[in-house]
C-alpha cells in the first residue's frame, strides 16, 4: 500500500552560505582531526588504514562482459584458481570509493535538512523516469552481554556521484520528513539483501522503508552465468573490475559513536553510491538472453 506523499518543504537555492551549517566544515574537520588521534593513540599496534581521502577515484569504467558465456566443466581454463599461501599473490584491482561531498548530519535539524534537500532533486527528476537511493544501513554488530541487537546508528542515501547523505539516526532519532521519504513510492531504495536492511529498520525505529529493488536478484536477470546469491563486493568487481574495500576493523566497528571518523565515512558513502551506481548500470542491460548467447557460442 503506497503511503502518503512526503510533507511540502521549500527547496534550496544555490546559495552555499545556506547549506554551511551541515555540510562538511573547518570545525567538523578539527573535531574529527582530535577525535582520529586519540584513536590512533590506542590502535598503534593495528595494522593502519589505506587513506582513501587521497585516494582519486573515477567513475567505474562501463560494464560489457555479458556475452562471456559462463564457466563450465568444459572449460576449466575459464575458472581463475584459489589463492594459494605461497609463491602467489592475487592480483588487486583499483579500488572504488565515492568521490563526491559527503554531507554528514548528527542532528534532527541537519537530518531534516538533508532529506528536503533529497525530495527537491526527487521532485526534478522523476519527470524523466524512476528515480533510484542507493540505500545502506550500520550498526554496532556486537551488543553488550544480555542486551539486545543494537539498533540502526546510521543510513546512507545517495542518488548520483556528487552528493552521499550521512544520517547518524542512533542520534539524531528519524524526523517526520526522513520517515515519509523512506516509505513513499516516489524513489525505489536499492542495495544488496536490501530486504534484511528495510527488515531492521521496521525492527528498530517502525518504518516500512519502500518500494524496493534487490541488485543480486537484478544482476540473475541481467547477467550470464548461473543463479548466485551477489554481494555487494562480488558484484563491484564483476561490473567494474575494481575493488570494493571491506576493511573489518571499520566494518565492524563502533557506528554508534558520537562522531564518526573519516574512514567511517568514506566507508559508508562509498557503499550507498556503489549501490546507486550498480542498479544505475543494471537497470540499463537488456535482459540476458539464453538462447541467443548459445547462438552467438
Amino acid at each position: 500500500m503506497e503511503s502518503a506523499a512526503p510533507p511540502a518543504w521549500p527547496c534550496a537555492g544555490n546559495n552555499a552560505a545556506e547549506d554551511d551549517d551541515f555540510y562538511w566544515d573547518a570545525e567538523a574537520e578539527a573535531e574529527l582531526q582530535a577525535i582520529e588521534a586519540a584513536y590512533a593513540a590506542e590502535s598503534a599496534k593495528r595494522r593502519r588504514l589505506p587513506d582513501w581521502s587521497n585516494t582519486s577515484v573515477t567513475p567505474p569504467a562501463p560494464f560489457r562482459p555479458r556475452h562471456i558465456p559462463a564457466p563450465s566443466a568444459a572449460s576449466p581454463s575459464s575458472v581463475l584458481p584459489p589463492p594459494t599461501c605461497r609463491g602467489h599473490v592475487r592480483a588487486r584491482h583499483q579500488q572504488v570509493a565515492f568521490s563526491g561531498k559527503i554531507v554528514y548530519c548528527r542532528t534532527p535539524s541537519e537530518v531534516e535538512k538533508a532529506t528536503a534537500e533529497i525530495l527537491c532533486k526527487i521532485d526534478r527528476m522523476k519527470a524523466s523516469g524512476p528515480v533510484s537511493l542507493g540505500f545502506d544501513l550500520e550498526w554496532r554488530p556486537f551488543p553488550r552481554r544480555g542486551e539486545p541487537p543494537c539498533k540502526v546508528a546510521l543510513m546512507q542515501l545517495c542518488m548520483d556521484k556528487t552528493h552521499c547523505y550521512l544520517m547518524h539516526i542512533i542520534h539524531s532519532g528519524v524526523p517526520p520528513i526522513l520517515k515519509s521519504l523512506l516509505e513513499d513510492s516516489s524513489s525505489v531504495k536499492v542495495g544488496v539483501c536490501i530486504d534484511n536492511d528495510a527488515r531492521k529498520m521496521f525492527n528498530d525505529y517502525d518504518i516500512r522503508v519502500q518500494p524496493l529493488s534487490d541488485l543480486s536478484t537484478i544482476a540473475n536477470v541481467k547477467l550470464a552465468g548461473p543463479q548466485k546469491r551477489w554481494s555487494l563486493a562480488a558484484l563491484t568487481e564483476m561490473i567494474t573490475s575494481k575493488e570494493l574495500p571491506k576493511p573489518s576493523n571499520i566494518r565492524m566497528g563502533n557506528w554508534e559513536t558520537s562522531v564518526l571518523s573519516k574512514q567511517q565515512l568514506q566507508y559508508a558513502a562509498t557503499d550507498a553510491y556503489i549501490s546507486w551506481y550498480l542498479y544505475e548500470v543494471l537497470r540499463s542491460l537488456a535482459d540476458y538472453d539464453v538462447d541467443a548467447e548459445k547462438e552467438i557460442v
